[in-house]
């Protein structure tokens, strides 16, 4: 059975617009999936973006307790020292009275006994001995402002890392993004 010239062309045009409707459909599926995909990677950016925002947040709040600890440090350096201070003071007040008690005695000791210089001159060598202690004292309390020097400068280099990290952080998010921006918008052509 030959089919005439007449129903070929109508098979032809069926067969034409059966291929567009379906071309028409894949092509509206695709751009359906394509805008659902674009939606997708925009909900993505937005929550990184949203979680960079919870990470600067923490920083802040993080600087802020060191910035708190610093300052409570500082201020219970600044007590210590006053006590130190106070307590030097005591002591100068100390030795004032042991120095009229020494006049006192060296007034008598001159007057009754010639064994006085012995006796002063084991009062010099404690009196060196004390000195050499305070002295040693002192360079204790030296090094320990060295160690919080130290401390302060490796919390310091700590604080540097934390930086470093989040500056790479921000280029691969930034690098991470616009690839997927570039990517879409050439899928998209």
């Amino acid at each position: 059975m030959s089919l005439a010239e007449e129903d070929l062309h109508r098979i032809h045009d069926m067969v034409e617009r059966l291929v567009e409707d379906k071309v028409t459909r894949l092509y509206h599926a695709r751009d359906l999936e394509l805008r659902e995909r674009m939606v997708r990677v925009e909900e993505e950016l937005r929550h990184q973006r949203e979680l960079m925002e919870q990470g600067f947040r923490l920083m802040e709040r993080r600087f802020e307790q060191v910035d708190k600890r610093f300052e409570e440090m500082r201020e219970s350096m600044d007590k210590r020292f006053e006590q130190v201070d106070k307590r030097f003071e005591q002591v100068d007040k100390r030795f004032e009275q042991v120095d009229k008690r020494f006049e006192m005695l060296i007034d008598q000791m001159e007057r009754r006994f010639g064994q006085v210089d012995k006796r002063f001159e084991q009062m010099d060598k404690r009196f060196e001995e004390m000195r050499e202690s305070m002295d040693k004292r002192f360079e204790q309390m030296d090094k320990r402002f060295g160690q919080v020097d130290k401390r302060f400068e490796g919390m310091e280099r700590q604080i540097e890392a934390v930086l470093r990290r989040m500056d790479r952080f921000m280029f691969w998010s930034l690098g991470l993004t616009a690839t997927a921006v570039f990517f879409i918008i050439n899928f998209l052509k």
